[in-house]
């Protein structure tokens, strides 16, 4: 960590001076190679690369990077100019889904859940493997495609109201339907990754905002699951229970369930 803030120091002096910094090379999500008045330096970045697309498609999407200034402040580090104003490079990463930091913020989670950069080829379960606590990822994921698949995909912005199921391309439109409907003395809609349903369990979130977060979603669906297991001695009715109690509708959820579950132990 000292010697990132004194990276960023030395680039801020350097940026002040007559000739600013410019970024050379893109090495890896994690590695910028910067020059600045004859003389380079490696600025890198915490957290993981997200290569499951591989390096070139990282690349192919870092390459306009190369050649274009950069600033530097202490507390956005090293940043570049994006629609005319100026963002950190390292949450640029992370948002745009090409870094994995260390803590996985809104930002990170988002990108993460929406397939954003190098998620877009990540397995069903990766985000499950990432955020769970107690319950078996791919079980999670298995559920959570039965509550908001989408193209293959578990889709954090979802509600299902009375039944219908709404997909909202941001957690901020999903957050203000919400909103609409709380308003509107609602309760019969389900929230988020896990489907979670808040007329029974809108206790268990600080606010419908923190709701739709999906480290959040998800780990009230582990406690839910966790209790129908407590319940029923079995993981089949835990995760039937789940959807319903009720025989019929539960037994079509748990197939549902193991067809999804084969996929994606498939790697499909």
């Amino acid at each position: 960590m000292i010697k990132r803030v004194l990276l960023t120091l030395s680039l801020a002096a350097s940026v002040c001076g007559a000739q600013a910094a410019t970024i050379e090379d893109v090495i890896s999500p994690t590695s910028f190679v910067l020059a600045s008045a004859g003389t380079r330096n490696v600025a890198t970045f915490d957290g993981k690369p997200v290569f499951y697309c591989g390096l070139k498609a990282f690349t192919t999407w870092a390459t306009p990077l190369v050649g274009q200034s950069v600033g530097s402040n202490p507390d956005a580090g090293i940043t570049v100019s994006v629609d005319a104003r100026d963002v950190s490079l390292e949450r640029l990463l992370v948002s745009k889904g090409w870094l994995q930091p260390a803590v996985l913020d809104d930002e990170a989670q988002a990108a993460i859940t929406e397939g954003r950069g190098g998620w877009a080829c990540a397995s069903a379960a990766a985000p499950f493997e990432l955020m769970h606590t107690s319950v078996d990822p791919k079980v999670l994921a298995g559920i959570a495609l039965n509550e908001s698949g989408l193209n293959g995909r578990a889709w954090p912005w979802t509600l299902n109201v009375a039944g219908q199921g709404l997909f909202f391309r941001t957690r901020t439109d999903a957050f203000r339907a919400i909103q609409s409907l709380i308003s509107a003395g609602r309760s019969d809609f389900d929230v988020g990754l896990m489907q979670i349903n808040w007329r029974y369990h809108a206790q268990r979130f600080a606010s419908p905002w923190d709701a739709l977060r999906p480290s959040t979603n998800i780990r009230v669906a582990e406690a839910i699951l966790n209790e129908n297991y407590s319940k029923t001695h079995s993981v089949a009715k835990a995760i039937a229970w789940y959807h319903s109690a009720n025989p019929a509708p539960g037994q079509a959820y748990l197939a549902r369930f193991a067809r999804h579950l084969n996929q994606i132990q498939a790697g499909l």
